[in-house]
């Protein structure tokens, strides 16, 4: 009798299923779009939508099933609960877009970029913005404190 897996199975024992799904998901919250097929794209939304429920919780519980699920990758955890979530709390639901694109050369498989419904600001962004727009203080002009090494060593030449 066959067994009855739910979901797709992309012809993946499920070790090798769940590691795919992990490393689309996080390659999806790092970059914040992915380019992969159609199949893929829809069996990982949903996924997608309950992590960021997950971390919209912002508990200490919430942050060790996230780092559960990422393995231990706190870049990911962090870049999730810290820098997406925030500009998400508007959505209950349907975080993610899946945008078409043409057919892959070889194989013609529907392929589609997966990205965020909402645009993500991110800090590094603010601060650029931030920095061309010339918010941010120069520092101040003065001399250079002198190293330690330096005056060792003018000691000993004396």
């Amino acid at each position: 009798m066959k067994a009855r897996v739910f979901g797709r199975h992309f012809s993946r024992g499920g070790g090798a299923r769940k590691a795919l799904f992990r490393s689309l998901i996080s390659a999806f919250i790092l970059n914040g779009k992915i380019e992969t097929t159609k199949a893929r794209a829809k069996a990982i939304q949903g996924q997608v939508d309950k992590l960021v429920a997950t971390a919209k919780k912002d508990t200490i519980a919430g942050r060790r099933i996230l780092s559960a699920f990422f393995a231990g990758d706190r870049k990911v955890v962090f870049e999730l609960t810290d820098v997406i979530v925030p500009s998400l709390k508007s959505f209950s639901g349907g975080v993610t877009r899946a945008v078409p694109l043409p057919p892959r050369k070889g194989d013609a498989a529907k392929m589609v970029r997966l990205q965020w419904a909402a645009e993500i600001i991110k800090k590094e962004k603010v601060a650029e913005v931030k920095k061309a727009k010339g918010d941010k203080k120069e520092p101040k002009k003065g001399k250079a404190p002198k190293s330690k090494k330096a005056t060792a060593k003018k000691v000993i030449r004396k």
